[in-house]
């Protein structure tokens, strides 16, 4: 069976005995197949998404992927059922992931404490899935329009950010009186920050988003955060 460059390249994550396995040859499916078929669809979505954000979507032919992750395409038409199977999938991947890092924030008394946590888990999810980044918030691959499952997986992830916005409000602290164009506004700014520094523009990074946080901060609240 064909295997290609995913049998000898390291991967986030990996246990001692994935490195070990690995080392001695073993694909990244075959490392999968010992943890069970939910290992082995995360496996083949990462190996997507990897040569998504390398190549752009020319490289997301089934046979490509299988040859990168040592697995039939078969695996893959049973996982996914063909290619926009997978393009779904790896949205509604990207998204999950983005909602578990927000959900992860724990609370603060403060309700402005906790929206300031949140931007910075926005920064450190997009950092930490970068390869997932262009599908979930561009249009790397034309003629994909994601489905109802992949939008409402979308919507749930900003709907934590409106919670907290919505924290904010109830605690009389906002200046606008709309949350939800607060929490626009809050996602805008975090976004347009988050693309630059993926795109390698911004130098100083940590800086200018204290910077940012900052102004948010003194724009968006009647009092600032203490």
């Amino acid at each position: 069976m064909a295997r290609g460059t995913a049998r000898s390249t390291a991967v986030d994550g990996d246990t001692a005995e994935d490195a070990a396995g690995r080392a001695g040859g073993a694909s990244a499916f075959e490392l999968a197949q010992r943890q069970g078929d939910e290992a082995i669809r995360t496996t083949l979505l990462d190996v997507a998404s990897r040569l998504l954000a390398a190549e752009g979507p020319q490289a997301l032919a089934l046979r490509r992927i299988a040859a990168e992750a040592g697995c039939s395409t078969t695996v893959l038409y049973r996982m996914f059922g063909g290619k926009h199977g997978l393009l779904e999938a790896l949205y509604v991947e990207g998204f999950r992931r983005f909602r578990r890092r927000l959900a992860a924030v724990p609370r603060d008394p403060d309700p402005r404490a906790h929206l300031r946590a949140l931007g910075l888990a926005y920064r450190e999810n997009a950092l930490a899935e970068r390869n997932y980044y262009g599908l979930m918030f561009g249009a790397p691959v034309p003629g994909f329009r994601p489905g109802e499952e992949a939008l409402a997986t979308a919507l749930s992830a900003f709907a934590i950010l409106e919670d907290a916005v919505a924290a904010c409000a109830a605690a009389g602290l906002l200046a606008d009186a709309d949350p939800r164009r607060v929490a626009l506004s809050f996602w805008a700014g975090i976004h347009g920050f988050v693309s630059l520094e993926l795109n390698g523009h911004m130098p100083d990074a940590d800086a200018v988003l204290d910077t940012l946080m900052s102004g948010i901060s003194s724009g968006f609240f009647s009092t600032p955060p203490k």
